[in-house]
């Protein structure tokens, strides 16, 4: 019968169709698209506030004061860093006075940051050691400043970038986040964002990366809830694991 079934044979369905990707191919964040997403990031950059440490970095252009302030930074508010940064500057903006400074003042200045009186251990220690094995100078490759107590990649990274200007990727969260939310990485964590970006970004790329992206986190691209809706980059991300948008 015509619209009817056979007996004995089982009713037809149709088969599900394909989930559809929110991003066609030729406009995911690729490297044919990464410069331009990039390139409208950086324009709509100043209307967004820049990490702490850039703006301490823009004025001072001090390896010293980088790598300091990007140690008070971890795990602080960018508001309550900038505050104690100036404090810890005016009586220990060099490693010669850093080294001498007393531990418990130190703490002091930089209260409340996180884990200020570990910090302020790990301040003195820094100054002593840039004193005794650089000549007082900070160093200007990772491997060297990663000898340093409480440094990590993230903070030599951002001090090879920021203040010597050489080649560095520094991937905090926010570039963890975002790069792995285009679909630009698969990575489990920042480290490793670091080794892919790495071999997979363009160098001419990899000092404003980080700039861009932490801003662009912190103010439109959060972790969650990001606000997809005034996103100038969105017709570009394919949003790997947004659940909630706005």
């Amino acid at each position: 019968m015509r619209g009817g079934t056979v007996a004995g044979m089982p009713r037809r369905t149709a088969a599900p169709r394909p989930v559809r990707s929110r991003v066609s191919p030729e406009r995911a964040v690729d490297n044919r698209g990464i410069g331009r997403v990039l390139g409208i990031l950086q324009s709509e950059a100043p209307k967004w506030n820049a990490p702490v440490v850039t703006l301490i970095n823009t004025h001072e252009r001090d390896p010293f004061r980088t790598l300091t302030s990007c140690i008070l930074s971890l795990r602080t508010k960018d508001e309550v860093t900038a505050i104690a940064s100036r404090r810890m500057f005016a009586i220990a903006g060099t490693p010669e006075r850093m080294a001498e400074i007393a531990e418990s003042e130190l703490a002091r200045a930089i209260y409340p940051v996180g884990f200020y009186r570990t910090k302020a251990k790990q301040l003195i220690g820094i100054a002593q050691q840039i004193l005794e094995r650089f000549d007082g100078k900070v160093p200007d490759e990772i491997d060297a400043l990663l000898t340093l107590p409480g440094v990590g990649r993230k903070t030599a990274n951002l001090v090879v970038g920021q203040a010597f200007a050489k080649p560095a990727i520094c991937v905090d969260t926010h570039v963890h986040r975002i790069t792995n939310r285009w679909g630009y990485v698969r990575t489990k964590t920042p480290e490793q964002t670091e080794m892919a970006l790495r071999a997979r970004l363009p160098a001419r790329h990899w000092l404003v990366i980080n700039d861009l992206l932490v801003a662009f986190g912190q103010t439109l691209c959060h972790p969650t809830s990001p606000k997809c809706s005034v996103c100038p980059v969105a017709r570009w991300c394919p949003r790997v694991g947004v659940v909630r948008s706005r």
